[in-house]
């Protein structure tokens, strides 16, 4: 094999070890994250489980915080979430596009009750958690940006209502709360949780003729 064959196949073999090390490195944090709380945590010992030097630690993640990010990325917008947005960037008409965040919003939460729950439960008073989870309400409110201004653009807002207004509102009913009290406390089906979420959203944000055509295409 020529040298030039021989660089990209070592290339590969050094991404590799590097994904799998990360992979254990963030492993050993949510264990210990959801066993001991964040902040009972130290670098050390998460390098300690993960059977790599903290040096490799600070290299992948800069700090605890770094790693914390990582996980709550992974878990809020994993593989559910890119399938619901994939599905929303195909929709052109802006009433469906206000209805399908229903369904971002279950792939969100559903995704974070199973990877991230342990880790919510351990730690609720952790000030590294409160301000993840104030990062994350920041982006979440910033990516709904474009759907409700679409709305305004179609004039299909419902009367009254202010564009300001209106993005507070999609934000308040796809909140994590929401979805705590119907589904976790309220013992919904994440398939109920969705559908009235779907028409709630359509009938506070939309006027009655653009409800109207909305409801008959989805006969």
């Amino acid at each position: 094999m020529s040298e030039q064959g021989k660089r990209p196949y070592a290339s590969k073999l050094r991404s590799r070890s590097a994904e799998s090390t990360r992979t254990r490195v963030l492993d050993a944090a949510k264990e210990l994250f959801a066993s001991q709380g964040i902040d009972g945590v130290t670098i050390a010992r998460i390098a300690e489980k993960g059977g790599v030097a903290a040096a490799t630690v600070y290299s992948l993640f800069k700090s605890k915080e770094g790693l914390l990010h990582a996980l709550m990325h992974a878990g809020l917008f994993g593989p559910q979430f890119q399938e619901a947005v994939a599905r929303l960037e195909g929709v052109t008409d802006p009433v469906e596009s206000i209805a399908m965040s229903a369904h971002v919003a279950r792939a969100i939460y559903e995704s974070e009750s199973a990877e991230l729950g342990l880790i919510r439960g351990a730690s609720a008073f952790s000030p590294a958690l409160r301000k993840m989870e104030q990062d994350f309400e920041r982006t979440r409110f910033e990516m709904q940006e474009k759907r409700v201004s679409l709305l305004f653009a179609a004039e299909k807002q419902r009367k009254g209502l202010q564009l300001i207004e209106a993005r507070r509102i999609l934000w308040m009913y796809t909140s994590r709360d929401v979805y705590r009290m119907l589904v976790r406390d309220g013992g919904w089906t994440p398939d109920r949780y969705q559908k009235w979420l779907s028409e709630t959203l359509v009938l506070t944000l939309v006027n009655a003729n653009a409800r109207q055509d909305w409801a008959a295409s989805s006969d």
